[in-house]
């Protein structure tokens, strides 16, 4: 067993919230956190109030008035972004253990994630001091036109339990970077690396109030962010069903949102495609983070030609993926995060063939017995209609159907009520530019899957949400559009004298 994991499981780590600099235990009790993979404790934190929110955003709300943050200069506030990333450099080991034990997700993907989280701290610090108006200066002599961006002010930020410390990485660092401040709440499930990540941004210097941390449940404090009055924007990653009710809660002030949910994502393979290649690229795509991922390549869109000798590879390749331990260097596909979820998976998998579809692997829960393991899934006989290519199953599963024409392909593909990603496997440029265009999604591979880099935006087309993350558009999502014109000559009057 790792020492540090040792060392947790016999104590776990414990937290408060993080509110104007200081920790804050408010009246609430508190939520124990198990391992999903062990079933012991491995952290606790504290359940929040609408009280609790109060306090952290009048904290946000003073810092912003106030000064300190949204007045300060760009460079300033880089300067502070570009610390905070070395000090996660410094502290990759300790993140990624507290983000394995309560998530579940493999040691290794752990680190990988928290490394990756420093890159997106340090492109957000230059996209701090790359955002700009613009200048028009076409109206005569007498008149200057100015479009300024302004910071839209306090953001309530809701993350999620499947990427806790990589999704506040895709957010924070830009809302801070637009001169925001921030009310963050976290999953009660996967809360620990953001108050970590509190701590960090304390030792970079960043003043007290701009970042606030309150844990909790979605009810009441997930609750009282989407309906403050002195929250100025909401941005949320979740289910599609929690986004809707966000958006009507929000209402009360008409907040800005920014909002990531569902995805049933595309794969489509055409009969030119390379299918050693793309059997691997799938089986990563759907069990990467045991399919708890609003990306997962989750519905195979294959040409007929081609369908047997892919499914076999996929179902070779599955049987080979590692599932267990999370903390074992060998294991590729950890556990679900609880067991509500597992039966949740299990039981649209039981719709496949009650439906006329097929199990062709996988499909039932797996050893170890005191953790939440789906092995690896491949349902075949599957039509657009059944349950498994409609609903967001959020597990290592993969629902297959064919189909004859790139045309048909494209349409099974847009045949959803997401579009948050598609996968194109070919190597004919027509087809993957076609396929590319016409597939309505916010994010579309070709020839690959699941990778990316700070400088490209993610966002959904559809019931996917609204808005989008990094890239030039990380910084722009957290700002307001104002424009200012200058009379500089003389006034030609309107009120005439007599």
């Amino acid at each position: 067993m790792n020492t540090l994991a040792d060392s947790i499981f016999s104590t776990p780590r414990s937290f408060d919230h993080f509110i104007d600099g200081q920790w804050h235990a408010g009246r609430g009790d508190t939520i124990v956190r198990n391992s999903p993979a062990h079933g012991v404790p491995v952290s606790t934190v504290r359940a929040g109030t609408a009280e609790d929110v109060d306090r952290a955003v009048a904290a946000a709300r003073r810092r912003f008035e106030k000064g300190g943050w949204a007045n300060i200069t760009s460079a300033q506030r880089a300067t502070y972004l570009r610390r905070a990333a070395d000090l996660i450099g410094e502290r990759v080991d300790a993140l990624a253990m507290i983000e394995t034990l309560e998530s579940g997700k493999p040691l290794a993907q752990s680190k990988g994630e928290i490394e990756g989280a420093v890159a997106l701290w340090h492109y957000a610090a230059g996209q701090a001091q790359a955002l700009h108006g613009e200048t028009h200066n076409t109206f005569g002599d007498g008149l200057l036109g100015l479009v300024l961006r302004e910071p839209v002010g306090v953001v309530g930020l809701i993350t999620p339990w499947n990427f806790p410390f990589w999704i506040l990485a895709e957010r924070l660092p830009f809302i801070l970077a637009a001169g925001c401040t921030v009310v963050v709440k976290p999953s009660e499930y996967t809360s620990s690396t953001t108050l970590m990540m509190a701590e960090i941004l304390r030792d970079a210097g960043v003043p007290d109030g701009v970042v606030n941390v309150v844990t909790g449940y979605g009810d009441p404090v997930g609750q009282a962010i989407v309906e403050h009055r002195g929250i100025d924007m909401v941005s949320f990653t979740g289910s599609t069903r929690v986004g809707r009710s966000a958006v009507v809660a929000s209402a009360g002030n008409l907040k800005k949102l920014s909002l990531e949910l569902g995805g049933k994502n595309p794969v489509i393979v055409c009969a030119d495609a390379d299918l050693d290649k793309a059997a691997d690229g799938i089986v990563y795509g759907v069990c990467f983070n045991a399919g708890q991922c609003c990306v997962s390549g989750s519905r195979l869109i294959v040409a007929k030609d081609v369908m047997q000798p892919l499914s076999e590879r996929i179902v070779a390749l599955m049987k080979q993926v590692r599932v267990g331990d999370p903390l074992d260097e060998a294991t590729q596909v950890g556990p679900i995060v609880n067991e509500a979820q597992m039966q949740r998976i299990l039981r649209l998998i039981g719709t496949c063939p009650d439906e006329g579809g097929r199990v062709l692997t996988g499909g039932e829960r797996v050893p170890p017995e005191n953790g939440y393991f789906v092995a690896p899934t491949l349902l075949g006989g599957v039509q657009s209609s059944m349950t498994v290519a409609r609903e967001e199953i959020f597990g290592p599963v993969l629902a297959m159907m064919p189909f004859d024409t790139l045309e048909q392909a494209i349409d099974l593909a847009n045949d959803t009520d997401y579009g948050l990603s598609a996968t194109v496997w070919t190597q004919s440029l027509d087809q993957s530019m076609h396929a590319m265009r016409k597939m309505r999604a916010g994010r579309v591979w070709v020839n690959t899957t699941i990778t990316g880099g700070p400088e490209m935006p993610i966002g959904g087309y559809k019931e996917s949400g609204l808005g989008r993350e990094t890239g030039l558009q990380g910084v722009a999502e957290y700002t307001e559009v104002k424009s200012a014109l200058i009379d500089l000559g003389a006034r030609q009057k309107w009120v005439r004298t007599a």
